[in-house]
């Protein structure tokens, strides 16, 4: 069917962005009541409507791509080629089964979908919304629950642990996108209209010290401080860029002080607690990545194979055991191939939504940072190359180099 065909179809073509919200963000909404009920799951029922609605938007639009593209799209496919064979000597049988189809076939799709939207201004627009709509959810819904007792971190009472962390974690990368999109939508606006959005995006920023992911409210400093930034300087305002970033970290670090000066008042807050009981001290992240790089060397230069590092690190068949950083998992299983192809992807995306921010409308850009920068915390720090939310993050960001005939 050609573009021409489904031209009256524009507006509605962009609704295939809102089932691809609910899965993007799907372990966040099955964690928040009345959702955390239904007797199917919400994320393959997303996906089910999301496939054939984004291959209409994908049919109903005239695209045209950025030469910058070349490189991390290259990437992508070499690295989703490379694990594929890299799967012939994984140590993990059951592992590999569960994390290659996550990689190879769900990242593909993810990304696309990720690409699509973010070059469709009407579907991001969408999109945008829909996170708003969820991270607010979401916010609401673990607050309710600890103050209940019905939830504890995003989960239910007595949850498995594995679970329970899981949802927590997604939980504070819906509200921390959320509490960026607020944000740029205060340095859009003003008067009365600015100080709601201001209102909101603390109010979700409060939101992210209750589950207890560090990792989110990282992610949500970084995004809030930056994304609205970018929209500034799409506009060519670089003085009043360079201002927003000054006001959120000196906002940000007093809000910090004034709770940590105040015990009682900072009680609750999970991941303010998180945070202060020991730090980096408390957590294994560093011991695994020092292990991760130590395997790396010793399994040089083609890497231990897909799913593998649990066992070559000496934990056996545990899926939880990753690197926590994405850069050292495509190092310590795919060896020096690995890493020069997911440098090639996701630094390739990197550049170009860094190339494009000038030469795309202000807002498209500060959504996508919105969007994408606090998954990229998470992939740094948190998340494995089978969560399908780091690949449409990057998708995301090479959408910033397409543009389609809705946007003309």
């Amino acid at each position: 069917m050609r573009p021409g065909r489904l031209a009256g179809w524009t507006p509605g073509l962009a609704l295939a962005a809102l089932p691809v919200a609910a899965m993007h963000f799907g372990g966040a909404l099955k964690s928040a009541p009345p959702l955390a009920s239904m007797p199917f799951d919400l994320t393959l029922v997303a996906g089910a409507v999301a496939i054939p609605a984004l291959a209409l938007l994908a049919a109903g639009r005239r695209w045209r791509l950025s030469r910058t593209l070349a490189l991390p799209l290259a990437g992508a496919a070499g690295l989703w080629l490379w694990f594929t064979l890299a799967g012939l000597w994984s140590a993990s049988r059951p592992m590999l089964a569960i994390k290659l189809p996550e990689m190879v076939v769900l990242g593909p799709a993810m990304l696309l979908a990720g690409l699509v939207i973010a070059a469709d201004m009407r579907a991001l627009r969408l999109f945008s919304a829909a996170t708003l709509g969820i991270g607010v959810l979401v916010g609401a819904a673990v607050a309710w629950g600890l103050a209940t007792g019905a939830v504890v971190l995003g989960g239910a009472v007595d949850a498995r642990p594995d679970a329970t962390r899981v949802q927590y974690q997604i939980a504070g990368l819906a509200i921390a996108s959320a509490a960026a999109l607020a944000a740029v939508g205060a340095v859009r606006r003003r008067g009365m209209w600015r100080l709601v959005w201001l209102g909101l995006a603390l109010l979700l920023a409060v939101a992210a010290l209750l589950p207890g992911g560090r990792a989110g409210l990282a992610g949500l400093a970084l995004a809030a401080t930056l994304a609205p930034a970018v929209w500034f300087w799409g506009r060519d305002q670089p003085r009043a860029a360079l201002g927003w970033v000054v006001l959120a970290i000196g906002g940000g670090a007093a809000g910090l002080a004034l709770l940590f000066l105040n015990p009682t008042t900072a009680t609750g807050f999970r991941t303010l607690e998180r945070f202060t009981s020991g730090g980096l001290d408390a957590s294994a992240r560093p011991w695994l990545w020092t292990e991760a790089m130590r395997v790396a060397g010793a399994a040089s230069p083609i890497g231990v194979g897909t799913a593998s590092f649990p066992i070559a690190a000496g934990f056996g068949e545990w899926r939880g055991r990753y690197p926590h950083n994405h850069l050292l998992e495509a190092m310590v299983e795919g060896g020096w191939p690995g890493l020069i192809l997911w440098l090639s992807c996701f630094g390739g995306a990197v550049l170009v939504a860094a190339l494009r921010l000038r030469r795309v409308a202000p807002l498209r850009a500060a959504q996508v940072a919105a969007l994408a920068l606090p998954v990229a915390v998470s992939a740094l720090v948190s998340t494995d190359m089978g969560n399908r939310m780091v690949w449409l993050a990057a998708g995301l960001l090479l959408g910033l180099g397409v543009d389609s005939d809705a946007d003309a």
